[in-house]
């Protein structure tokens, strides 16, 4: 499967601009992962840390689900791996595969897109449990960006750590 990148429109509206910079960097995250095997994916690259490729996808499922389906959309359901709502478990990949971990995470990248063009306009709220505030899905929308930025960051050097591959 071959990752397309489309770098963001130069003049554009807010949402479309939020939109297409979210899109660029959820690529940036599936380009840092093509053409690994599996265990290269789950391979615990940087000591001490126990941080993988796959921890990376499997926790940014989590953090889209959280953040359009259970803050904006107000959905009831649980994390895709802990019931008990504990984010670090997604990061413990060494029982997943690219195929488990790549599927939860385009779905949930997919209900994300799906809630976001359905919303009325950026300034719909969600209350975010964990904060005990109410937040806009402008805030949802740069959290996300921000998730990603710096989670991509990681994967360069898990990456680069795999097989020397560095850049995008």
């Amino acid at each position: 499967m071959e990752t397309e990148r489309i770098g963001p429109p130069l003049l554009a509206g807010e949402r479309e601009t939020l939109r297409a910079f979210l899109d660029f960097h959820r690529a940036t995250l599936a380009l840092k992962c093509e053409g690994l095997t599996d265990e290269e994916l789950r391979r615990q690259s940087s000591p001490p840390s126990t941080l993988s490729l796959l921890g990376l996808v499997r926790h940014m499922a989590e953090v889209e689900r959280t953040w359009f389906r259970r803050v904006i959309n107000a959905e009831d359901i649980p994390l895709v791996w802990s019931a008990a709502g504990d984010f670090q478990e997604a990061y413990d990949a060494s029982a997943s595969s690219r195929s488990e971990a790549f599927e939860a995470w385009q779905r949930e990248v997919e209900h994300a897109r799906r809630i976001e063009r359905e919303a009325e306009s950026l300034d719909v709220t969600g209350h975010q449990a964990r904060w005990g505030e109410d937040v806009s899905l402008r805030l949802v929308m740069l959290h996300m960006m921000h998730e990603y930025a710096r989670h991509n960051g990681h994967a360069d050097f898990l990456r680069e750590a795999v097989d020397g591959t560095v850049g995008v």
